[in-house]
């Protein structure tokens, strides 16, 4: 199992933090860390429930992760193995992640599917995302996967809808044209756009897009 244990910066102050693999115990945390992270108009359906986080710690404990400072729980991120095709990229959210239930975690995968990442809000400025993220490329390399791969969501798209196709916007975010909360995020952690899917998942600000980002594991050059 995964326990990393290291110091990170509130400006200039140490702090101290563990990542480590949830377990039932964390439950009623990683619910609150999904409510605080994802509020309205993220549909509150989509939040983790008991059942689905069960099935994450027996299913694929591997793939779940979360975060703590000094002792409380701060993000979570949670992933499953799927049999990604480079040459039909296209499905959704729902699809890929058994809506999220993980029952379609394929054991044999080539690809740890991200499911979910969230940070509480009052923790965002420690860079723990992107420490979450670093970790889940810990267990790609681990188990010789070939790569990391997830849909982001494009909050910031709904304000250029109206002179931009979602591809447009991408392109723009990737030039450093514009800043999206999301898939810069994602670009700052090592991802890289592989596709923007049309009705990826049901979110107003994205318009139901949602950009597949990857990053391969550099130990494995298999496509």
């Amino acid at each position: 199992m995964y326990r990393k244990e290291f110091f990170v910066f509130d400006q200039d102050k140490p702090v101290p933090v563990v990542i480590r693999n949830y377990e039932v115990k964390d439950f009623s945390d990683l619910i609150r860390i999904q409510q605080e992270s994802f509020p309205p108009p993220f549909p509150s359906e989509l939040w983790w429930n008991e059942e689905q986080l069960k099935n994450h710690v027996t299913l694929f404990p591997q793939g779940a992760l979360c975060i703590e400072v000094n002792g409380e729980m701060a993000g979570s991120m949670t992933g499953l193995l799927v049999d990604f095709d480079p040459e039909h990229p296209d499905h959704t959210w729902e699809e890929v992640t058994d809506n999220g239930y993980i029952r379609n975690h394929n054991q044999k995968g080539n690809t740890l599917y991200v499911v979910d990442i969230g940070v509480r809000p009052s923790y965002r400025k420690l860079g723990l995302g992107k420490w979450l993220m670093f970790s889940m490329y810990d267990v790609v390399v681990h188990l010789r996967l070939q790569r990391l791969l997830g849909g982001g969501r494009m909050p910031g798209y709904h304000k250029h809808a109206n002179e931009l196709s979602p591809e447009q916007y991408i392109d723009a975010v990737v030039n450093g044209e514009l800043k999206d909360p999301v898939i810069t995020f994602l670009l700052r952690c090592g991802r890289t756009p592989v596709k923007v899917v049309a009705d990826y998942l049901e979110d107003e600000e994205s318009l139901n897009n949602g950009t597949l980002m990857e990053w391969k594991n550099p130990f494995n050059h298999s496509r």
